[in-house]
Formats: C-alpha cells, sequence, structure tokens
C-alpha cells in the first residue's frame, strides 16, 4: 500500500509541472490578447489574485460605500474587451469573452455579469446582459443611504 501511495505521488509531482508546461506551450486556453498598458503586478500576478482584489474591492464598496476605486470590472474591460468580426464587443453569453476563455477551461462559475454589465460602458449591451435594476437599485436619498449603512454597521463582516 505504501508503495502505490509512493507511486502515484511520484507521478502527481512529475505531472504537475507538466501540466504547467503545457498552458505556456499552447495546451492551455487560448487567452486573447489585451490592449494597453500591461499590468505593472504582471500577468502571472494579475491570474493569480485577481479575484482576490476584486473581493477586496467589491468588500470595500460594498460594506463601506467607497465607490472612486482605482479597480473595478469598467476598468477591466478598457483593455480586456474582445470583439466580433464586426468590431462589436462580445457580452458574456458569448465563449470568446475574455473572462470566459479561462473560466470555461477551468470549469469555475462567474456569476458577476448576473448584476453588473460585461461589456464596456459606451456599448449598447443586450437587456439579458445589462446591470440588473440599473439605477432603480441605487439608494435615491440620503435617508436611504443611512439606512443602509446602519444596516451594513449592525451586520458586519468580521474580516
Amino acid at each position: 500500500m505504501h508503495r502505490l501511495f509512493l507511486i502515484l505521488g511520484l507521478v502527481m509531482a512529475l505531472a504537475i509541472p507538466a501540466a504547467a508546461e503545457e498552458a505556456k506551450n499552447g495546451y492551455g486556453p487560448a487567452i486573447p490578447k489585451a490592449t494597453g498598458n500591461p499590468h505593472p503586478e504582471g500577468n502571472d500576478y494579475m491570474r493569480r489574485w485577481h479575484m482576490t482584489m476584486m473581493n477586496h474591492d467589491r468588500d470595500i464598496t460594498v460594506y463601506q460605500g467607497e465607490r472612486g476605486l482605482n479597480a473595478s470590472l469598467g476598468a477591466c474591460f478598457e483593455c480586456h474587451t474582445v470583439k466580433d468580426s464586426a468590431g462589436t464587443p462580445v457580452t458574456y453569453s458569448d465563449e470568446r469573452h475574455f473572462c470566459r476563455v479561462c473560466h470555461d477551461y477551468t470549469a469555475v462559475k462567474v456569476d458577476c455579469f448576473d448584476c453588473h454589465r460585461s461589456t464596456p460602458e459606451d456599448f449598447d449591451e443586450p437587456p439579458a446582459q445589462a446591470s440588473v435594476g440599473g439605477d432603480a437599485m441605487r439608494p435615491q436619498s440620503n435617508a436611504e443611504i443611512a439606512s443602509l449603512r446602519a444596516y451594513l454597521r449592525s451586520h458586519e463582516v468580521n474580516q
């Protein structure tokens, strides 16, 4: 039995670097080229930490009400919009969408676009992909904002 675990461990130790090398050699997903300047942190960093960064910024926006962050889905689309042959940005429903390429490959469900648009702001996105509720979901008065802040303070998430 120990011999079986030893052999299995050896196979896994050899397979993991080989799988990583396959992705570098074109066997992984075909990631669409971005436009604009590269991320200062580098592509490997962004691939590894993008979800943690997005969750962090989401928490600051939702729980603390800070909306002027330097990171948002809208900012991502400035460089990561994939266009069809007519030059129209594809929505998340299209398998060529920048986010879907890797997430489909790794079988990771993306639910951002249940509420957020999946294309740049200047594109008239079909209603199925457009932001749910739009301005109707935003607090309209100072009283509503105060009420939401009080609710969030009373239900603070320990981080």
